[in-house]
């Protein structure tokens, strides 16, 4: 099984969902806050490289739940001015961010982890209902307590 470095926003339920189904899958989850870490455009680019801008913003962050930001206005020739937005606002970025072995990806895409380093003991144990990247408060109309 592979040692997971998992970016999160600590207290976020979905991201505790989400390592709980690494961990159910044999996975060891080293857990790191990505609103703390100091990130530099190389550090960050690797994990959203192979998504479209628009895809590397974190949708229920409050600055695009209010409107403020708009993630489908931005594209590729975006790119630099989007990191230095998200660098600045950590709460933007996509997340978890996972890295293992080097290979890094932003999102919990269940199938894609799945096939990269398998969540089969997961899928067997927990059940997987709605988005497993949505936020988890947001079914009984809460929020997660905004962090900045």
């Amino acid at each position: 099984m592979s040692v997971v470095v998992f970016y999160e926003k600590p207290g976020c339920s979905g991201n505790a969902f989400q390592k709980a189904l690494l961990e159910a899958s044999g996975h060891t989850v080293v857990a790191k806050d990505i609103l703390k870490t100091d990130w530099m455009r190389l550090q960050l680019l690797p994990f959203l490289k192979s998504l479209p801008v628009s895809e590397w913003f974190n949708r229920s962050a409050p600055l695009v739940r209010s409107g403020a930001i708009d993630p489908d206005s931005f594209d590729a020739s975006d790119a630099t001015s989007v990191l230095s937005l998200l660098i600045d606002q950590p709460l933007l970025i996509h997340r978890p961010l996972l890295e293992v072995d080097g290979v890094c990806r932003a999102g919990f895409n269940p199938a894609a982890i799945h096939a990269w380093i398998g969540l089969s003991a997961a899928f067997g144990g927990v059940p997987l209902v709605g988005n497993p990247e949505a936020c988890r408060h947001g079914a009984n109309g809460t929020h997660c307590p905004v962090q900045e």
